[in-house]
């Protein structure tokens, strides 16, 4: 049994994933929106902690910018390899040639497969198979059978009906730690909350600097936990 998640105080610094945590996963991601009022509420909770509010998605930093239209935070997208800082500074990662020669394979490839999609996301390649559970275990065979091609500096990262290629040397982890090392984050608490196995390194990396993470819902597990999305939602409401 998990205790109650401590109410956000003024000496921390929280970094929310996007699907699963702010907002409830959709078949079409590009359906997603905000609930009515959670930017604002977003905005308030940026305000109490002196602007050290940020996001880390899986998402490219476009699509999650676009979810939030017009509220504006600091963010992280394609698990770190696309960061905008609180100074609107962006850093991209490009897509390797070798990545590019992936995505055309695994695109042909899925024409076997039609209930299965690949997002590619440039420097990131995923591969949903929610439409198609069945399927789990070929799609993950392809995803592997590109890694093996790829070499060592790729990894396979797997979460909720998809499993991703990206570079090793990133993860929402680094990124948590890039955000740490700026105004307003540096010398916070940070409080990292996700659900899901992608958000597991930002968990580490909070934990290492101090502080602690939040697990949603039951897919895994940190020092908290809260049940669901609007459960999510609750907490940000609360006042220590």
């Amino acid at each position: 049994m998990h205790s109650a998640v401590p109410a956000i105080a003024a000496d921390m610094a929280v970094f929310l994933d996007f699907d699963g945590t702010l907002v409830e996963f959709a078949d079409d991601p590009s359906t997603v929106r905000l609930a009515a009022g959670i930017g604002e509420l977003l905005l308030e909770v940026a305000g109490r902690l002196g602007g050290a509010l940020a996001l880390l998605s899986g998402r490219p930093l476009e699509q999650v910018e676009r979810c939030l239209t017009p509220f504006r935070f600091p963010l992280a997208g394609l698990h770190g390899l696309e960061r905008r800082s609180t100074d609107g500074h962006l850093r991209r990662d490009p897509a390797s040639a070798e990545l590019r020669a992936a995505a055309e394979e695994l695109r042909l490839a899925l024409l076997h497969e039609p209930l299965a999609r690949l997002e590619d996301k440039g420097a990131v390649l995923a591969l949903h198979y929610r439409l198609a559970p069945d399927r789990a275990e070929a799609i993950q065979r392809l995803a592997r059978s590109q890694l093996l091609r790829l070499g060592a500096e790729y990894r396979l990262l797997a979460g909720a009906d998809v499993i991703e290629l990206l570079p090793r040397h990133v993860s929402k982890g680094t990124a948590l730690r890039e955000f740490m090392a700026e105004e307003p984050f540096r010398g916070r608490r940070p409080v990292c909350v996700g659900d899901d196995i992608t958000d597991l390194d930002g968990f580490q990396a909070a934990r290492e600097l101090g502080g602690f993470g939040v697990a949603v819902g039951t897919r895994v597990s940190a020092e908290f936990q809260l049940s669901s999305v609007q459960a999510v939602h609750r907490w940000l409401e609360e006042r220590s």
